[in-house]
């Protein structure tokens, strides 16, 4: 009696590394397919809508192939390119826009190597033959991650108001001269040198009021109110825990507030992948979420990093992972969306852009349940294939286990294919 040959070692090792990719190719191909058709939405019921985008670009650490375009509908009118980064963008009265940008190649370098990376900002101009650099403010930087400056914005004065990463401050600027400045070291615990680790990422600033702003400390999970003349007059968020930082819970790396109004803010709240918009409590002067979106499209937001409450009580929000702009109303429903060709940082709907003062919405109790979808380890794995391999908006944390699982099917397979031979 013949019983059956047992296999070989090649012949395991052959069928695991099959399987695992299939397993693996099976996985992508059904979910492609399957996937919610993201950025076709388009209620042209009030006309085509002009939206200006500043895109971080693509590439590993999204520095490479930034640029600024303006869309009318989902037709590109023009784009500004050939630019590693650029960040928060702004038209101006006379049509220019202004543009917070990261570029490297640069000579004049002060106390680092050349060629070596410049950041700042520009004012753009439009033209008929493409975009001018109409004028540019700059400085070098240690590195061209998180030394970025991703916030300006043009005050009555004529001075440029800027967010400043590499020395964690905001500051004023005209002519080329600094005229004013707020060092986040006046209220939090600076290390040694700021310019050598990326110490809070202050990364937005807004004009509430003649001389009052809000600014985005990301790293903190805080807002702070400055004003000039007195520094920090309020806090939203406040550090309960005697560790500098405010509750991750209610803040977690956040990107571009909105003042609404006093007593009101809306809020890209990145890291906990969701638009919230807190309210201040009239009876303790805590900050609550009052309204909180997570996902558009049947598709959860992934590192959303700007949120602007629009003229017609719509929220236009800025989804970077996943590659879309899309604008909502209250009830969470998609009324136009864009899928961008690369990473975007930030866009603003015109004529009115992202204004101070605007509609708040009703409180809801149940926008104080954050939901954490965040899966340990892979959700980690996850951000570092976003950001660096740009993988596509459907590709989740489990596909980050399939896949996983798959390369451990071949490496195995393949160890004992090599033993064998």
């Amino acid at each position: 009696m013949t019983g059956l040959r047992p296999e070989t070692p090649r012949q395991t090792g052959t069928a695991l590394v099959v399987l695992g990719v299939l397993l693996l190719v099976s996985s992508l191909v059904v979910s492609a397919a399957l996937a919610p058709n993201v950025g076709a939405t388009d209620d042209t019921a009030d006309g085509a809508r002009q939206t200006l985008v500043g895109s971080q670009g693509g590439g590993p650490g999204l520095h490479e192939k930034g640029s600024v375009y303006l869309l009318e509908g989902k037709e590109t009118q023009w784009r500004a390119g050939e630019t590693d980064s650029y960040f928060d963008v702004t038209m101006l009265d006379n049509g220019s826009v202004l543009a917070g940008f990261m570029d490297s190649g640069y000579e004049e370098c002060g106390p680092y190597e050349s060629p070596c990376t410049h950041t700042g900002f520009r004012v753009l101009e439009p033209t008929d033959d493409g975009v001018e650099i109409v004028s540019e403010h700059s400085f070098p930087v240690r590195t061209r991650v998180n030394s970025e400056v991703h916030d300006v914005e043009l005050l009555d004065s004529g001075e440029f108001l800027v967010t400043d990463m590499e020395y964690e401050r905001i500051y004023t600027v005209k002519n080329g001269e600094i005229t004013w400045q707020w060092n986040a070291s006046s209220m939090y615990e600076a290390p040694d040198d700021p310019t050598k680790t990326d110490w809070l990422h202050i990364n937005d600033v807004d004009v509430i009021s003649e001389g009052r702003y809000l600014v985005s400390v990301r790293n903190a999970h805080q807002l702070v109110v400055v004003e000039r003349g007195e520094g920090v007059v309020e806090v939203i968020n406040k550090d309960e825990n005697g560790d500098g930082r405010g509750d991750p819970e209610l803040l977690r790396q956040q990107h571009n507030p909105q003042w609404l109004g006093d007593g009101a803010v809306l809020v890209a709240d990145s890291h906990n992948d969701r638009i919230v918009e807190l309210h201040r409590n009239e009876s303790t002067g805590e900050w609550e979420a009052a309204w909180a979106l997570y996902e558009a499209e049947g598709v959860q937001f992934s590192w959303p990093r700007d949120a602007d409450r629009l003229d017609n009580g719509n929220t236009l929000i800025t989804d970077s992972l996943n590659q879309r702009v899309v604008e909502v109303n209250e009830s969470g429903e998609t009324v136009w969306s864009y899928k961008t060709p690369l990473v975007p940082y930030e866009a603003e709907r015109l004529p009115e852009g992202e204004r101070t003062g605007a509609t708040s919405y009703a409180f809801d109790d149940d926008a104080a349940v954050n939901e954490d979808r965040n899966v340990p380890v892979l959700s980690l794995i996850l951000v570092g294939l976003q950001t660096g391999l740009q993988v596509p908006f459907w590709f989740t944390e489990l596909h980050v286990a399939i896949s996983l699982v798959s390369l451990g099917m071949v490496l195995a397979g393949v160890v004992l294919v090599v033993r064998d031979r």
